[in-house]
C-alpha cells in the first residue's frame, strides 16, 4: 500500500468513526419526573411559623405506603395541586416497582413532621431531633 493510500484510508476511517453516534440514554422514568416537578412547585417552602409547614407523602414502596415526605409550606404552594401532583408520581412509582419486580424491606417510613427553620419549612428528622 502506499502511503497516499494508507493516509486516505486513515482519513477515511477516522470520518466514518467520528459518524458513529452513541445511543441516547434511556428515557427517564415518570415518576423521577413528576418527582421533579413537585420540588418545583413546593419552591423554597418559605414560612414564619411551623403552623404553616406540612409533610406530602411521595413515592411508593413495593410492599405499600409512601417511599418518603417532603416539607412544603401552606403559604406559598396550591394544596390541591399539590396533592394531585403527588397522587399522579406516587401511582407512577407503584406502576414502575410493579413492571420492575422490585421488592422493597417493607419497612414503614414514618411522618417525621415539619417545622419552619431559618425561614423554610424542613423535615423534622432531619433537625437532629426536634419536633
Amino acid at each position: 500500500m502506499t502511503p497516499y493510500r494508507f493516509i486516505a484510508f486513515l482519513l477515511a476511517s477516522a470520518a466514518l468513526s467520528s459518524c458513529a453516534q452513541t445511543p441516547p440514554p434511556p428515557p427517564e422514568p415518570e415518576s423521577v419526573r413528576l418527582a421533579r416537578e413537585l420540588r418545583a412547585l413546593i419552591g423554597d417552602a418559605a414560612c414564619t411559623s411551623d403552623a404553616q409547614c406540612r409533610t406530602l407523602p411521595v413515592g411508593a414502596k413495593a410492599c405499600g405506603g409512601p417511599a418518603g415526605y417532603l416539607a412544603w409550606s401552606t403559604a406559598g404552594t396550591d394544596a390541591q395541586r399539590l396533592a394531585a401532583l403527588a397522587a399522579r408520581q406516587r401511582e407512577a412509582h407503584r406502576r414502575e416497582n410493579e413492571a420492575s419486580g422490585l421488592r422493597s424491606n417493607c419497612a414503614v417510613v414514618m411522618d417525621p413532621g415539619a417545622a419552619c427553620v431559618a425561614g423554610r419549612c424542613q423535615l423534622s428528622s432531619s433537625l437532629g431531633g426536634r419536633n
